[in-house]
């Protein structure tokens, strides 16, 4: 199997990109593709043993920086690192491609460059998010700020199917966010969207789910529109520096506290790990017609290897196979792309 890996993708590329790239090979057993400017490529590999991997160099002489604006950047940078790597992948050269640069552009390249999986009306930007049980799979979380009902009911399948033969959870509960429980709260949009869903035999419904359910691992597939997804993601960051700075400050109140704190390091460092986003390493763009993982700009070589082991994954598991299958099968209302 043929891994893209964008070499110029994250804030500080190619150091963590490549190295986490190199890390992904050799744990994951998958062959690379690193795109991006040779001379940057040769000299990082230099730094990192590459004895055994199978090693691709696939020229691309540009780079959309994380302030460009995305569509502009993909149709003025056709030689750029995520347009070259878009191609591979529609060529049939990767497999899969991985990306920790700009989300809005890998958006654009993918719409423009690889097409959305056909009946499939809107691609989705996902993340995976992590509650007390565990983790759940959101989607939209920008892609999409204005949707229909049937948006939201094809977000539902592409979750459901993702959740289960990617992240291995069997018959995943989908959830979808609304102001109440009841079928009757909500936008039109929702109301509507909760009919299509309900009536889709293939996705374990459980409802409507508020913003208090989703961090207590209510639902395992959470499905809302772009806006309101992007919402729910950068309240829980802020949410979640603002319980570290609070607990920090109190815990240098007082000697006994400060005691109290040295004794519960090690089940501090337990909660850290199990909210540390680089241990899902990135998430996809599900509905275009190929396997898209797109990590955070500030990724580490660390989230960078754990992005190819999703990508290996979700190739293996033929994820866009299994949406188109997943379409086809569903009510006409959710599946028609017209």
């Amino acid at each position: 199997m043929k891994i893209a890996v964008d070499a110029m993708g994250s804030d500080r590329y190619p150091a963590p990109d490549v190295e986490g790239a190199l890390r992904g090979a050799r744990e994951y057993g998958v062959a690379l593709l690193l795109v991006g400017k040779p001379d940057l490529i040769e000299t990082e590999l230099t730094r990192h043993d590459t004895s055994g991997l199978a090693i691709e160099i696939v020229p691309a002489s540009q780079a959309i920086e994380m302030t460009e604006a995305p569509a502009n950047a993909v149709r003025s940078k056709p030689d750029s690192s995520m347009v070259v790597g878009m191609k591979l992948l529609k060529e049939g050269r990767a497999d899969a491609f991985v990306s920790m640069g700009n989300t809005g552009g890998m958006l654009a390249a993918g719409i423009l460059h690889l097409g959305r999986i056909k009946g499939i009306k809107r691609p989705a930007l996902s993340t995976v998010f992590p509650v007390i049980t565990g983790h759940t799979f959101i989607l939209d979380i920008g892609a999409n700020a204005d949707v229909k009902p049937d948006y939201l009911a094809q977000f539902a399948l592409m979750g459901a199917l993702y959740a289960e033969r990617v992240l291995g959870v069997p018959n995943p509960r989908v959830g979808l966010v609304s102001n109440g429980e009841e079928e009757v709260k909500g936008s039109e949009v929702v109301q509507a969207a909760h009919q299509l869903i309900k009536a889709m035999p293939a996705i374990n419904f459980i409802g409507n789910v508020e913003g208090r359910d989703i961090p207590l691992g209510t639902a395992d597939v959470v499905v809302t529109d772009g806006f309101t997804g992007n919402v729910i993601i950068k309240l829980a960051e802020g949410l979640g520096k603002m319980m570290k700075a609070m607990i920090r400050e109190e815990l240098k109140a007082d000697p006994l506290s400060m005691l109290g704190g040295l004794m519960a390091r090690r089940a501090f460092d337990r909660i850290s790990e199990r909210t540390n986003y680089a241990r899902y390493g990135g998430a996809p763009l599900l509905g275009v017609d190929g396997v898209v993982i797109v990590g955070h700009g500030s990724s580490t070589a660390f989230a960078v290897k754990h992005a190819v082991r999703v990508a290996r994954t979700a190739a293996e598991q033929r994820i866009v196979a299994a949406i188109r299958a997943g379409l086809e099968a569903a009510v006409p209302e959710a599946a028609s792309g017209t």
